[in-house]
Parts: C-alpha cells; sequence; structure tokens
C-alpha cells in the first residue's frame, strides 16, 4: 500500500489508510479520511484545530472508534476485533473527568476500576488508596467527588485508568479544565510514569515535551516529526492559513 508504514515491533500505535464516519443530518460525515500513522515514541502530542479529528484519533487504539475502512492496531492486537484486549493494554483519560468518574468518592472510583483484578475486597482498597497517596489525594478519599476541584478529579480518572496497569496512556486534551498550578502537577506526574503516552493537546508546551508530534487538520495527519520542526509550523499555519489538502 504505497504511503502506507508497515507495523513497528512493541506496543506500536499504528493505523494505515483508516476512514472513520458518523451519522449526520444530511448522511455520513467523514471524521478521518485515509489517515496512516505510527506512533512508537515514548510520548506523542497530537494537536489541531477542534474538530479537526484529534480525538477520533486517539479512540481508535482502544475500539472507542471503528472504523469503516483501513487497519487499526495496538501492539499486536486489532481493536476492531478484541476491544477487550485492546483495552487491557491502553488506558483511555477523556477530556471531562465527570463522564469518566462512576462512583460518589475517589475511594469508590479507584476500587471499582479493580474489581476485576483483584477479588479481595480489602486489597482493593488498599492498592486504591495506595494510588490516592501517590497523586496527593489520600485526604480526599472518602469526599464526594463534586466537591473536589477540577483538577482533583482529572487526578482521580487518571489514577483509576492507571490502576489496572496498562501498557499505553491515552489522554484526550488533559489540561483543557486545569488551572496553571494543576497543569503543571499533572506535568509532574506524567514525566514520571514508564507508560507510552499519546496526547491530544491544545497546550503547545505540553506538546513540546514529546518525542513526536502530529498535526491533524480537516481529517487527515498533515504534519509528523519532532516538535522542534513541527510545532512551529503549526504555529504559522494557524496565523496564516492551513497548506490546501489534494485528494
Amino acid at each position: 500500500m504505497p504511503g502506507v508504514p508497515s507495523p513497528g515491533p512493541g506496543e506500536s500505535l499504528y493505523c494505515a489508510d483508516v476512514t472513520v464516519a458518523v451519522a449526520g443530518p444530511l448522511g455520513p460525515v467523514t471524521v478521518l479520511d485515509r489517515v496512516s500513522c505510527e506512533f512508537t515514541a515514548p510520548r506523542t502530542a497530537v494537536i489541531g484545530l477542534n474538530g479537526s479529528g484529534k480525538s477520533t484519533l486517539l479512540r481508535l487504539f482502544n475500539a472507542l472508534v471503528t472504523p469503516v475502512s483501513g487497519v487499526v492496531r495496538t501492539g499486536s492486537v486489532d481493536p476492531v476485533a478484541f476491544p477487550r484486549d485492546a483495552r487491557a493494554r491502553v488506558g483511555f483519560v477523556f477530556t471531562d473527568p465527570a463522564s469518566q468518574i462512576l462512583m460518589p468518592t475517589p475511594l469508590e472510583d479507584i476500587e471499582l476500576s479493580l474489581r476485576g483484578r483483584i477479588r479481595d475486597r480489602a486489597q482493593r482498597t488498599e492498592r486504591a488508596m495506595g494510588w490516592l497517596r501517590r497523586l496527593g489525594l489520600q485526604e480526599r478519599a472518602h469526599h464526594s467527588v463534586f466537591d473536589l476541584s477540577g483538577g482533583e478529579r482529572q487526578l482521580v480518572a487518571l489514577a483509576a485508568v492507571l490502576a489496572v496497569e496498562p501498557t499505553v496512556l491515552v489522554l484526550d486534551e488533559p489540561t483543557t479544565l486545569l488551572d496553571l498550578r494543576n497543569r503543571l502537577r499533572l506535568r509532574e506526574l506524567l514525566d514520571a510514569l514508564p507508560q507510552q503516552q499519546l496526547i491530544s493537546t491544545h497546550d503547545l508546551d505540553l506538546a513540546a515535551t514529546a518525542q513526536h508530534v502530529a498535526v491533524v487538520h480537516e481529517s487527515r495527519i498533515i504534519a509528523q516529526g519532532p516538535p522542534e520542526d513541527v510545532i512551529p509550523r503549526y504555529r504559522d499555519w494557524c496565523a496564516h492559513g492551513f497548506p490546501e489538502q489534494h485528494a
């Protein structure tokens, strides 16, 4: 297939000639258009304007989105055929933690994510408290999630994902709802994690910490490479106009 990379070793996040469409009032709307990529860096940032297709691209890798055509692989796993296996490898943190936190308190929410892995309730509680201590939230363990700040909720959602030990962490615009202090706190935490990370973001300072950056525009990836090359080009396009795309 011309222009399509071959899958690499390990936990590469790979797609070849992928198209995703969703239902619209006038018929199907293409959200991703013949996208091919392979992300193997420890941290990859995906940047682009609102509505460009960034979030849809991220959701391919743990079967939150199913393509109408093309190939997707999470490591050696086909997320379309084996969604449970893909989700065991890929932990997904949503933009708004309110859409992810299901239980009344932080402790209960992390315990819920551990229920399939640890049968003993006391052990689940101990493991969940360990994650809350690691994130500095042990004093909030029994508080209502509605009493937490936006930053604290984001950390609880992240802890619930990390507790099941995925090998890849996907974060969809994780700093959007955070103030500067909590953005810095989140970045410090991400820097300390061993997981491979794929992050969709408008935060170009965060994107600059990645080893690889991809620009999504009008449903296609239009640029990829190291941040020092790609981010200045993206800034210039935002200021002066994006290059025309050809079918």
